[in-house]
């Protein structure tokens, strides 16, 4: 963690989950599991965004929310599928109306998988988002510093 430059700004969006992922994503940001202790901040607005945590299947009502989310935060950025319906679409992907897991729409960099995912486990799937995020800075250095 020493690595980080920035406090990274944390984006929560509830695809079209049943709320048990949301419950634990909101369970980290509590004293009990401290996110805030990695400095993570939790924002509402995705062009202050690095990280984007989808909880939720993707369904034909939010696959372009989806996108216009991922298409405002600046780059680089992240993305982390909580739960096994943000995976796969769960036990809803036979429904006529689900299109599949977020990869289905936007490129997915860290699966945390449960039903519903453990608040560890959501720590530990930002921490690695965390670590790719720094990856794709410096790569965006190095390119810029080539041209």
């Amino acid at each position: 963690m020493a690595y980080l430059k920035k406090s990274p700004w944390l984006l929560h969006y509830d695809a079209s989950s049943c709320n048990g992922c949301d419950i634990e994503v909101l369970a980290c940001l509590t004293p009990l599991y401290d996110v805030e202790r990695f400095g993570i901040i939790n924002t509402g607005n995705p062009k202050h965004a690095d990280v984007l945590v989808i909880t939720g299947g993707i369904n034909e009502l939010n696959r372009q929310v989806v996108r216009n989310i991922y298409n405002q935060m600046p780059e680089p950025r992240v993305v982390v599928a909580v739960g096994i319906c943000a995976s796969s679409g769960g036990v809803f992907r036979e429904c006529y109306n689900i299109a599949g897991g977020v990869d289905q729409v936007i490129p997915v960099d860290v699966y945390v998988p449960g039903c519903a995912a453990r608040p560890e486990s959501i720590i530990d799937g930002i921490v690695q988002a965390l670590g790719i995020l720094e990856e794709k800075r410096t790569k965006m250095k190095e390119q810029e510093a080539q041209r």
